[in-house]
């Protein structure tokens, strides 16, 4: 029997797309997992075209109120009964066998957590627009705090191995920091260096203003890091200038 995948989605006002995001996930090769959706008091109908599917896998959960992305990842997180630990947002996109080649390369690795490519797409046609992401490196703690190269569409752990990690919900960068936590306590995470997920680039997701991200990012260091100011400076400005590297045909 092929050991239960848990999948973690926060929904909030996604009717526009998260009917592609079901059926990438109906699709899905390896079958033995569970969907754990918790909305965030949508205001459309997001609720609403999720229960029309009628699989005992997908488990909807209305939160009581809205409490962000990193609150209502950690109530399904809560409600997880499966060894691996995947996470996908109600607007992005698994290809079929996302699920089955994530968990063999772990097997086959031994890996407590594994990260592969994906692309970066148009949020209403998904084509491209910029080049895949490439897991071209190992990850460790000491990398990661210079870029975040752990997206939650296309990284996966085992929680027989390191326990589940769950977010900061006082922080706006709280994958980066969830992210850490859980690099502090393993040695590393491994690269597949094969696109299996597509990313919707939302427009209103990547139009804040630089210095808003840049002093979320400094907090990720200074408070939820404890480090010192001219230390979190340091990595601010490494993360800074590998980000707006990487995404510069947008923020140009």
């Amino acid at each position: 029997m092929k050991e239960l995948v848990s999948i973690i989605t926060p929904s909030y006002n996604s009717a526009e797309f998260i009917e592609e995001t079901i059926q990438s996930v109906l699709s899905q090769t390896y079958e033995n997992w569970e969907w754990l959706i918790s909305d965030d008091r949508s205001k459309d109908n997001t609720v609403e075209i999720i229960k029309k599917y009628n699989d005992p896998r997908i488990k909807l959960h209305v939160l009581e109120q809205n409490g962000g992305a990193g609150n209502a990842r950690n109530k399904s997180l809560e409600r997880a009964q499966g060894r691996y630990i995947a996470f996908l947002d109600s607007d992005d996109l698994w290809y079929p066998e996302y699920l089955e080649t994530m968990t063999d390369f772990m097997k086959k690795n031994n890996a407590e957590l594994v990260y592969c490519n994906y692309s970066r797409c148009d949020e209403h046609t998904m084509e491209p627009i910029l080049k895949d992401f490439e897991a071209d490196t190992i990850v460790t703690f000491s990398n990661l705090l210079k870029t975040c190269r752990l997206a939650p569409v296309s990284t996966m752990y085992d929680t027989k191995r390191v326990g589940k990690f769950f977010f900061p919900v006082k922080s706006k960068r709280e994958d980066h920091v969830m992210w850490l936590n859980l690099l502090k306590e393993i040695p590393k995470g491994y690269p597949l260096k094969k696109t299996l997920a597509k990313y919707r680039m939302r427009q209103n997701s990547v139009s804040r203003k630089k210095k808003n991200i840049i002093k979320d990012q400094y907090l990720v260091y200074k408070d939820f890091m404890g480090f010192s100011t001219l230390k979190s400076l340091y990595y601010t400005a490494n993360w800074a200038l590998n980000g707006f590297l990487k995404y510069s045909k947008i923020f140009n």
